[in-house]
């Protein structure tokens, strides 16, 4: 039996454990100094180790728990996973109003959560130890320490490095809460190990991993209640996407207990209890499952970080521009060190140390354009700057398209939300919002041109497909084109014409 365990103990995980905890992972005698040893298995690491192999660097990858990291094991893909087959529930269950009749609509929990695991299995071999052997780095599966400014300890044996990456990630929150210990409260490491739909399910915390997970269990056919300190749902986004999104959650039958402080929970026979303060009193919110959601803390324990010379903040490790710790060789990125906790950004900012630890890179981190998506449906996409930072810049304008004005969203039923651009008089893109079904992936072409200085006046001659939602950014980019008809150009246009008649 492995040391590490995944639940439940079936074919999957076990496979899952296979590829990213082997057990019987043979000890790997180093030979010489490594040009790269990078601590920590997650999206960061991977792709720090795998391009420096492949660049011909000889590499040490150090992971103590799962290869793969928070995305692979317990977070995006099998939250994304159980999204998908809420989502079934949900097309099912609404299908009456596209004139489809589906009848009773039955969910089977036990089956959505094993294919979920079939899954998260079946892509562990990307992210595997024998991958990472295959492509010709050392694979130690322990705990990694600095014991010195170019030397880590794992498994007993020392490991002299030129350079360094510590990309050890971060995990979930949990505060000091009275109670929590004793109620079982779940974070997303153990969500996922359900076998059977808990009937009453309380989510602490309606940003995005709370809100997504609220709402597909709602959909699942969990009587789900959110709880959050702030007034609205997904408090991050602008209030307008908040707004829609809070909307689709009453709908889908989440309670909200919104501007509310968990004090503490308890145990009331069978019921875990959640006792919170609105300002009127004490309330008392019982279920079968609670989750906490409320952030994220980067993991920085255990590294023997003092002895690298390494500083903290209480964000996470201290980097530069080039992701460069305060010691010279050694690096970080990902959630430990960036407040983008993405696995995207987290791929592109190992690319960056990467170019800086064994070459003559130029780039930096604040150059990064990062988008990000919230996948609650309908879904919230962003990047570049907020509302509330473009309000600040008299320079900018907000132009907006519903997707209710798409001719496809509305023949899919889909036309709550919307799409918001910032952007000068010269075209020139600064921030957007996107909110649809398909938000994260209509997002991308926004990203592109901020990435490379394209415009709305160039997304506005390019020719988008009819009819799909896309066309909702087409659109916003000639709303841009018809605000530089201002009256006086209407006025010379108009004389200019009536000389031509």
């Amino acid at each position: 039996m492995s040391s590490v365990q995944v639940l439940p103990d079936d074919e999957h995980n076990r496979e899952l454990l296979a590829n990213v905890h082997p057990e019987d992972w043979p000890l790997v005698k180093p030979e010489g100094r490594y040009n790269l040893v990078v601590i920590g298995a997650g999206p960061a690491g991977l792709v720090a180790a795998l391009g420096a192999a492949g660049s011909g660097a000889k590499v040490a990858l150090i992971e103590k728990h799962l290869l793969g990291g928070d995305c692979l094991n317990m977070g995006c893909v099998p939250s994304k996973a159980v999204i998908r087959a809420a989502h079934a529930a949900h097309a099912v269950k609404s299908a009456a109003a596209f004139g489809v009749h589906a009848g009773d609509v039955t969910v089977d929990f036990g089956a959505a959560m094993g294919r979920m695991r079939k899954i998260r299995a079946d892509i562990s071999h990307h992210d595997s130890a024998e991958r990472m052997k295959s492509e010709g780095i050392d694979v130690f599966i322990g705990a990694g320490k600095f014991i010195g400014s170019n030397t880590v300890a794992v498994n007993g044996v020392f490991l002299e490095f030129s350079r360094a990456v510590i990309a050890t990630g971060a995990r979930a929150m949990v505060p000091p809460i009275p109670g929590l210990r004793e109620t079982g409260v779940r974070t997303n490491e153990t969500l996922f190990e359900l076998t059977e739909l808990p009937p009453r399910f309380i989510v602490i915390g309606a940003g995005p991993i709370g809100g997504e997970m609220a709402q597909s269990f709602a959909r699942l056919g969990s009587e789900v209640t959110l709880i959050d300190m702030a007034d609205r749902v997904l408090p991050r986004e602008e209030p307008d996407a908040s707004a829609i999104i809070q909307a689709q959650f009453v709908k889908d039958g989440v309670q909200l207990v919104l501007g509310a402080k968990v004090l503490r929970f308890e145990m009331d026979g069978d019921d875990r209890v959640t006792v919170v303060d609105r300002g009127n009193g004490v309330e008392r919110y019982a279920a079968d499952e609670i989750l906490l959601a409320i952030g994220r803390q980067p993991n920085m324990e255990h590294l023997g970080l003092e002895a690298a010379g390494v500083k903290v903040h209480k964000h996470g490790i201290e980097v530069n521009d080039y992701l460069q710790t305060s010691n010279g060789a050694i690096y970080a990125c990902g959630d430990v060190a960036s407040k983008y906790q993405f696995t995207h950004s987290a791929d592109h900012m190992a690319r960056i140390v990467i170019r800086h630890a064994l070459f003559f890179g130029r780039a930096k981190a604040s150059k990064l354009v990062i988008p990000w998506a919230t996948y609650t449906s309908p879904e919230v996409s962003h990047v570049g700057l907020s509302h509330t930072e473009a309000a600040k810049r008299s320079d900018l304008t907000a132009f907006t398209v519903s997707m209710g004005d798409t001719d496809r969203g509305r023949a899919d039923g889909e036309t709550e939300g919307y799409c918001r651009i910032y952007a000068d008089s010269s075209g020139k893109i600064y921030g957007a919002t996107i909110v649809a079904e398909h938000a994260g992936d209509l997002l991308a072409e926004v990203t592109l041109a901020m990435t490379h200085g394209l415009t709305l006046g160039k997304i506005a001659s390019t020719i988008h497909p009819y009819p799909t939602q896309s066309e909702v950014i087409f659109k916003v980019a000639s709303e841009w084109n018809r605000a530089r008809l201002t009256p006086s150009v209407k006025r010379w246009m108009k004389w200019l014409l009536s000389m031509r008649r």
